[in-house]
């Protein structure tokens, strides 16, 4: 089982000809209100990959609170650890030029009042996997990760934002997830990193595929699928939700990774970050067209 813990957003997603400079405007075209939120997104990739995904956070009281969640209940994920606060859903301003980058800014709302005490310790035991990320209050997350680890559970870390965390936190995580950015502001040292933790640090590259520096020194690496992309913004989420599902049914860790970076790549063909994420059939059909590593 899947315990996700982390944000719920609705997506105000723009098109634009190219990304704008500082004080640049630029004239897009018509907005789009989709679901979102590292959470939210990491909760549905898993579940479309096969996973059962409880997810664990908060949405207002406001008209996008059912915005954010439809897609979640519509594919079956859990939402009974949701709660609603008084404080507006999390928004996320995302601008996305026809090369498919992107530009995001987050008005967090209701994800700053998320609790790990929501979780209650019968979720909790040894083939709990935990998926979360840094877009809710990071001593929150922190104090689950630990709480995971003393029930034998297995921890998914996904380094985003890139925000400080406590390293002696890091012998409590197995992966600790990263595109190029964030892991370099974390450290120089990629192996010295993974070293500490349980089984290692993952690197997402985009077009260049992922890289696993694991704890026992060794490193593997995955191609990405050759794609012209439509839309980056659900890329890494999905990675990382595929990645924890795969491991969830059983597949090794080189297995996992292979099957999250095809994921990773399908969910680049479409505008929005949930409504690209693809099913288990769709990744299965892809894998065949991932070159080797």
């Amino acid at each position: 089982m899947i315990l996700t813990f982390g944000s719920i957003n609705a997506d105000f997603i723009v098109p634009v000809p190219k990304l704008p400079q500082p004080g640049e405007t630029v004239l897009g075209g018509s907005y789009e209100l989709l679901p979102g939120g590292k959470g939210a997104n990491q909760a549905l990739a898993a579940r479309r990959a096969g996973a059962d995904v409880i997810l664990a956070g908060a949405v207002g009281r406001d008209s996008f609170a059912g915005i954010a969640l439809a897609s979640l209940r519509n594919d079956g994920v859990d939402t009974r650890l949701v709660h609603d606060l008084e404080l507006p859903t999390g928004c996320a301003m995302i601008m996305v030029s026809r090369a498919g980058e992107n530009l995001i800014a987050v008005a967090p709302g209701a994800n700053m009042g998320v609790r790990c005490d929501w979780v209650p310790e019968d979720l909790l035991d040894p083939k709990t996997i935990l998926i979360a990320q840094l877009e809710v209050p990071p001593y929150e997350t922190q104090a689950l990760i630990r709480r995971v680890r003393r029930r034998g559970g297995r921890c998914v870390l996904n380094l985003a934002p890139a925000l400080p965390i406590d390293s002696a936190l890091l012998p409590e995580i197995d992966l600790l997830v990263a595109n190029e950015s964030e892991a370099a502001m974390m450290s120089t040292d990629p192996i010295g990193t993974a070293g500490r933790l349980r089984q290692g640090l993952v690197v997402t590259r985009g077009a260049a595929g992922a890289s696993a520096f694991l704890s026992d020194g060794s490193r593997l690496d995955f191609p990405a699928l050759a794609i012209d992309p439509v839309d980056t913004t659900g890329a890494g989420d999905t990675f990382v939700g595929v990645l924890a599902a795969a491991l969830d049914l059983g597949a090794s860790l080189e297995a996992a990774l292979r099957r999250a970076s095809a994921a990773a790549g399908l969910a680049c063909l479409a505008r929005g970050a949930q409504t690209a994420m693809p099913g288990a059939a769709a990744i299965d059909a892809a894998m065949a067209h991932l070159p080797p590593g």
